[in-house]
């Protein structure tokens, strides 16, 4: 953070910049240790983000609508950058792709057939292999889904579900943004605007009202996998999770501190005991 103080808006945007510096920093030892071992000629090195910008987008944004959070393009496009010298060749690919790619793309790579189960898991998921081939090769258009509106556990999803939304193709894009707190009751008709990502990837100018056909075809697809998600959204509704956060226990017992107050006054007895125990067994080593 010291590297970007003064030097940002504030203090989050400097904390961001520094953390981009550190992953700079860090990916360039991973590539001179993969160098210095001779490996660095056939490892497949993969960096991807998992969503829009946060804190940096006050400085730059690629003029894109919007940050994480949103259904805009500035909260939901990621970068994708793959290395393998000689299989690889450098180039710009802007095929639609998607997260849900990389599990079919690293099973093609190791030569592993999916049982019956994981392709029908997998149905949405494809294979980039033929892209980072030739990234100009054929690539059939698709539909992809956004929805970052969630909703008060205990209350129908479908009163949320046209909450910061969106659905698009290569070129279109659908959205519906839903300026209300989360216990809100959000309008059960979406506010529909268009945008044409190519022409227009700052999302400037709403064309819903000159493509029409667009519109519908894009939310009809939208209330296709609405429907399609209730099953598990039914699940996922009835679901407890643990008392006590396991990524946090699995930290303390890594690099010592213990839970708070309030952590333990969420866990029963018993294993408040059982923990305990076993934080003050890893003090004593």
């Amino acid at each position: 953070m010291a590297l970007y103080a003064g030097k940002t808006p504030d203090e989050d945007s400097a904390n961001f910049f520094g953390m981009i510096h550190n992953l700079d920093l860090n990916v360039g030892k991973m590539m001179a240790w993969l160098e210095d071992k001779g490996l660095d000629k056939n490892t497949l090195v993969i960096m991807i983000n998992d969503n829009g910008g946060t804190a940096g987008v006050k400085v730059f944004n690629a003029a894109m609508h919007g940050a994480k959070g949103s259904p805009w393009l500035g909260g939901t496009r990621g970068f994708s950058f793959w290395r393998l010298p000689g299989a690889i060749k450098p180039a710009d690919c802007g095929a639609l792709t998607t997260h849900l790619d990389f599990f079919r793309t690293l099973a093609a790579l190791a030569g592993a057939e999916l049982p019956p189960n994981l392709q029908e898991q997998a149905k949405e998921s494809r294979n980039l292999l033929p892209l980072l081939e030739n990234p100009s090769a054929p690539w059939e258009d698709r539909h992809l889904f956004t929805h970052v509106g969630r909703w008060p556990k205990g209350t129908d999803p479908d009163e949320a579900k046209f909450n910061n939304c969106a659905v698009r193709n290569t070129r279109y894009t659908l959205v519906n943004e839903t300026k209300r707190g989360l216990k809100a009751a959000p309008d059960s008709v979406p506010h529909w605007q268009l945008f044409d990502v190519i022409d227009d990837p700052a999302q400037s100018r709403d064309i819903a009202g000159s493509k029409p056909e667009v519109v519908t075809e894009l939310s009809t697809a939208y209330d296709a996998w609405w429907s399609s998600l209730r099953g598990h959204i039914d699940i996922n509704e009835k679901a407890l999770g643990p008392k006590l956060n396991p990524f946090a226990a699995q930290y303390w017992r890594q690099f010592g501190g213990g839970p708070s107050k309030a952590d333990y006054e969420r866990m029963d007895p018993a294993k408040a005991m059982t923990f305990e125990s076993r934080r003050e067994k890893g003090r004593r080593g």
